[in-house]
């Protein structure tokens, strides 16, 4: 990482961390107060279906504040309806992280999921090499993604809740990120707990 680190200094280029993830109705399990011998019960309908999907990135530059970029897309479990993210909207997340962090180069890290493999996102990334480029993570190393503290600190916030619809969901959890995206010293946070070095020596 402190080679990479110095590179994208060498550069003026991002690091880019990405990942995906997605939260469907179920609420999670956490922890609350209550009335001794009371157990809290969080009532949910057991109707409908869907998922927010959600793609995530966490940029690190030095000498820059850390930023979170995302986009959601909302599936209702419709027949027909796309479940993921495609390689159309990944190229279009990139091309809008790179406007977002100020036309720099991106050093884009991520894992090795079959989206990231497609043949159309493989020829976006060739045909822009000039400001992109792509790292891949070692095979089942989540522990090395910093969006993996944004996922489960999104899901610890949503804990005790009870959407009772997907419309109810998605704002909740745009909210949550627009949270953690204003808070820059939290992703750093993120950043420290994968081992990784925020500054090169």
């Amino acid at each position: 990482m402190v080679t990479g680190k110095r590179t994208a200094q060498l550069l003026g280029a991002w690091i880019v961390f990405e990942d995906e993830a997605g939260q469907d109705l179920k609420p999670g399990k956490g922890r609350t107060w209550a009335r001794r011998g009371r157990t809290p019960v969080s009532r949910v309908t057991g109707k409908g279906s869907g998922r927010v999907l959600m793609a995530g990135m966490v940029c690190v530059r030095p000498g820059r504040e850390t930023r979170l970029i995302y986009r959601t897309q909302t599936y209702r479990g419709r027949t027909g309806e796309k479940k993921g993210f495609r390689a159309r909207e990944f190229a279009d997340l990139l091309t809008s992280a790179r406007q977002q962090l100020g036309g720099a180069p991106l050093i884009v890290v991520w894992d090795h999921a079959s989206t990231h493999h497609a043949k159309a996102l493989r020829e976006f990334c060739d045909r822009n090499s000039d400001w992109l480029t792509i790292v891949k993570l070692p095979p089942y190393a989540p522990d090395l993604n910093p969006v993996e503290g944004v996922w489960a600190h999104l899901k610890k916030s949503l804990a005790n809740l009870a959407p009772r619809t997907i419309e109810d969901l998605t704002p909740l959890v745009k909210s949550r990120l627009r949270r953690i995206q204003r808070r820059p010293e939290v992703l750093d946070g993120f950043i420290a707990e994968t081992g990784l070095g925020l500054e090169p020596p």
